[in-house]
């Protein structure tokens, strides 16, 4: 358990370390209705991706099962496969960085977080986090890792839960500061907002070549 634990822990980060969901969910904090709307996107972020890697791990059962000392040539495959995808993102990440004098561009829809419902918020939180293709990838590798180890269920739920909780705690964390000190909490999450916008592409860049250069190295060591 504690090596499908290790094999997952990248992919968790890669999911926390994620500056437009974070972003999102500060200005929802910011908004009018901060409680309702910040809460609804949290479960909403919370519910895609326990989603998303329950599925890919259901699915990564799948694999016919081999000697454990023996190659996973399959498994191998498919990490090499998202290694690749993650460099190609991290790339265009980078290419996407905004220039010295250039103001960061955000998605349009985050102008209409101020008069977004709470329904709303758990919707969005939902589509981050299970339909956005970095995440995606990312829920594959846990999934393959943890659907590969040969785990009973318990061992499995135990390691979902720790990716789930790494991996929504970036969004979990401020989501949580705010409910319990709401007046501190402004000013602070103002300038990590600032911040966000600013190295949003180049933070993401740097995350995504890491991991994908671990995964593409996990990959390697299956065969």
């Amino acid at each position: 358990m504690t090596q499908a634990i290790g094999e997952i822990l990248p992919f968790a980060l890669g999911i926390a370390i994620s500056p437009i969901p974070i972003i999102a969910a500060i200005l929802m904090l910011l908004s009018p209705r901060a409680r309702t709307t910040g809460l609804g996107f949290l479960v909403g972020w919370i519910v895609g991706v326990v989603a998303a890697v329950t599925v890919f791990t259901l699915a990564s059962t799948l694999i016919p099962a081999d000697d454990p000392d023996a190659a996973k040539p399959i498994a191998g495959t498919i990490k090499l496969v998202l290694g690749v995808l993650l460099l190609l993102l991290a790339v265009k990440q980078w290419r996407a960085r905004p220039g010295p004098d250039e103001t960061a561009a955000l998605p349009k829809w985050m102008s209409a977080i101020d008069t977004m419902t709470p329904a709303r918020a758990l919707v969005l939180g939902i589509l981050l986090s299970a339909l956005n293709p970095k995440n995606l990838v990312m829920a594959i590798g846990a999934g393959v890792a943890v659907g590969s180890a040969g785990l009973d269920l318990g061992a499995a739920v135990v390691v979902l839960a720790v990716f789930a909780l790494l991996a929504v705690s970036t969004v979990l964390v401020p989501v949580l500061a705010y409910l319990l000190a709401s007046s501190a909490m402004r000013a602070p999450l103002e300038r990590l907002r600032v911040w966000l916008v600013r190295n949003n592409s180049t933070v993401m860049s740097v995350l995504l070549l890491v991991i994908g250069v671990v995964t593409i190295g996990k990959g390697l060591g299956s065969f």
